[in-house]
């Protein structure tokens, strides 16, 4: 059986402990896609997820960074630094979201089938997403499907 792979950007595990009403929606959402879908796939995160959650403010860091430990962690490679650079300067991320290409790079550069975010202004964005495939064509590089907990759901067969 072919397993599918997912990139978790930092937003995936910070909103799976939030608890601000304001984002009650994407909180829940995010809390029952891992506890019903996560076992699907291969799970991947990269150091820049680690980085960023354990250097930013986030009330519940200590739970947030035992919960990703067992996830498996992509490789840095030189190769990274470039692909960035190449999204930076074609505008597929503005400058001051270099995190937002560096997340978009790792799960290209390992062809991930999939990268899961909530960050729908510069990665989950249908405008987007036609300028990422370009540019990642002219790099060689695969494009994820880029999606939310809500886009990444197991079909339901229902019997009429």
């Amino acid at each position: 059986m072919i397993t599918e792979t997912v990139y978790l950007d930092t937003t995936i595990p910070s909103f799976y402990f939030d608890e601000r009403e304001s984002f009650k929606n994407w909180i829940e959402e995010t809390q029952r896609w891992w506890q019903e879908e996560s076992f699907r796939y291969e799970l991947w995160i990269s150091d820049a997820v680690i980085e960023e959650l354990s250097f930013g403010n986030y009330p519940k860091k200590i739970e947030i960074l035992k919960f990703i430990e067992p996830l498996r962690v992509l490789e840095r490679s030189l190769d990274l630094e470039r692909i960035v650079a190449v999204y930076i300067e074609n505008f597929v991320m503005p400058k001051s979201l270099v995190g937002d290409a560096i997340h978009l790079a790792y799960a290209s550069y390992y062809g991930i089938d999939y990268l899961l975010t909530w960050n729908c202004n510069h990665l989950a964005n249908a405008r987007k997403r036609k300028h990422i495939k370009v540019i990642n064509g002219r790099l060689g590089l695969s494009t994820p499907e880029i999606v939310t907990p809500l886009n990444l759901v197991e079909e339901m067969n229902e019997t009429r």
